[in-house]
């Protein structure tokens, strides 16, 4: 299990409204569905970003920052409630990046500050988490096998830690960019091709006339802490709101 005590808040997060912790006692007879898709995050307008994740991200969807800790979230939807990459049957739309922390899902690490160690937990999910019997296990990885945590569980567990690195690195860079009062709020106007309009509003963007006005020293500490990734690629992102309204009219058709 990870070392670390941090968690990603106090309320569930995104997706998560019933996650157990992964037990031989409650999950010996349980198994992984394979053949679910991404239809959980068909109503997920924004979805929590890493900043390892964002020179492969910023290809196909905005980032913005956002939040009292103004983590990356790359924007999915123009309405609240839609997902303009999830399609009718659950399946991403391609060739565009699927986030980490969408593909971590059932899974997850949780614990409280008291806890030592976070446990790994799974999503009551009756997609994903299915009872084993004649039927399922053809097409679910099975979370036990011979009383000993099987491969899907192994590798849920590995994933989930490396999220969690990812989201502690992460969290550090956005303090130092946030101190260097590089961020500012922003509103995007965005007008679809039959004249509908909408605003994005409570996010945060990188004033580049801040960055380009810092001293030598403030922006070597970007680049010594890997600050300097997650605002190109921010910054590069910022092309890719065409992507999102090409998504729109695709959707539409």
């Amino acid at each position: 299990m990870a070392d670390s005590k941090t968690t990603e808040q106090t309320a569930l997060p995104m997706f998560y409204n019933q996650p157990e912790a992964v037990s031989l006692e409650r999950h010996s007879k349980k198994g992984l569905a394979q053949a679910a898709g991404f239809g959980f995050a068909a109503g997920a307008m924004v979805i929590p970003l890493m900043a390892p994740e964002m020179p492969a991200a910023m290809r196909s969807y905005p980032i913005v920052f956002s939040g009292p800790d103004f983590m990356p979230m790359m924007i999915t939807g123009i309405r609240d409630g839609e997902n303009l990459f999830v399609g009718a049957r659950g399946n991403w739309a391609e060739p565009h990046y699927v986030p980490a922390y969408v593909r971590r899902y059932p899974f997850i690490l949780a614990g409280d500050e008291t806890a030592d160690r976070l446990s790994l937990c799974v999503e009551n999910d009756p997609e994903r988490l299915v009872t084993l019997n004649t039927r399922t296990r053809k097409t679910a990885k099975p979370l036990f096998e011979d009383g000993e945590q099987a491969e899907a569980v192994k590798n849920a567990l590995s994933f989930c830690e490396q999220y969690q690195g990812m989201f502690i690195k992460t969290r550090q860079i956005m303090k130092l960019i946030a101190d260097s009062g590089l961020l500012a709020e922003r509103t995007s106007k965005i007008t679809l091709s039959e004249g509908e309009t909408f605003n994005l509003t409570g996010f945060h963007l990188i004033d580049e006339a801040r960055l380009q006005a810092m001293s030598d020293a403030d922006f070597i500490k970007l680049r010594k802490a890997d600050a300097l990734t997650v605002i190109y690629s921010h910054l590069a992102s910022m092309n890719s709101w065409n992507s999102l309204l090409y998504q729109a009219r695709q959707q539409a058709a």
